[in-house]
């Protein structure tokens, strides 16, 4: 399940496919069956499933993810989420994002111990206030990751840092290269995880908790 925001759902990318296009052709060749799962369908590829949702920032995906993990019933979720939190001036959540961030992996996991979820840092963004933030969210996430990972949760950290501002084709999204780049970075964290063992066929899904906190935040990108 390729989980996020417009970055997920392919915005900036030549055909709507973001990194999800690159990532199917590396992971079809050692697969024997391989499905992209999710609510929303977008791209040019052959398997266009996906939960991208253009504009929505982390807590819009906490309040949501108890439904689609039971339809979906995935076995990995790859989790690039908050640049919407942090690149508009809301005055909201700024600072706590990382604490929300790891609420949002806690939903996943109480409802599939079992899953393996790859959380990714931001790529980066074009105007420096932004990029400020997101360089600070970025250095928090691998303490989030890690104190998932003491509890004994299939949870591993990617890192975009190899994305430059010059791989964005506007403010916030990649281009084609950075794109390229982030299926680079996810194919290494699954390869990773399969090595590890993490990977199973198929993952029991129960129903997740509420959510502390489900304001509708949602915004047009």
């Amino acid at each position: 399940m390729p989980l996020g925001d417009s970055i997920t759902y392919g915005v900036g990318s030549s055909d709507g496919s973001g990194y999800r296009g690159p990532l199917r052709n590396r992971l079809a060749k050692h697969a024997g069956t391989l499905d992209f799962v999710g609510s929303e369908r977008s791209g040019r590829l052959p398997d266009p499933d996906n939960e991208g949702h253009p504009g929505w920032q982390i807590d819009d995906i906490s309040t949501n993810i108890g439904t689609w993990l039971p339809a979906a019933k995935p076995n990995v979720v790859l989790l690039h989420i908050g640049t919407n939190d942090l690149a508009y001036d809301y005055g909201y959540g700024v600072d706590d994002a990382p604490g929300r961030l790891g609420e949002l992996i806690d939903r996943i996991t109480s409802a599939a111990p079992d899953m393996t979820v790859l959380v990714s840092t931001l790529v980066p963004a074009g105007d420096p206030r932004t990029r400020k933030r997101i360089d600070a969210f970025n250095a928090a996430v691998p303490t989030v990751v890690a104190e998932r990972r003491r509890r004994g949760f299939h949870v591993g950290h990617v890192d975009m840092g190899r994305l430059t501002k010059q791989d964005l084709i506007d403010r916030l999204h990649p281009n084609d290269d950075g794109f390229a780049k982030m299926s680079d970075v996810f194919y290494d964290g699954i390869a990773r995880a399969a090595v590890a063992g993490w990977i199973r066929q198929q993952v029991g899904v129960k129903p997740a908790p509420t959510p502390k906190v489900s304001p509708d935040n949602r915004r047009e990108r």
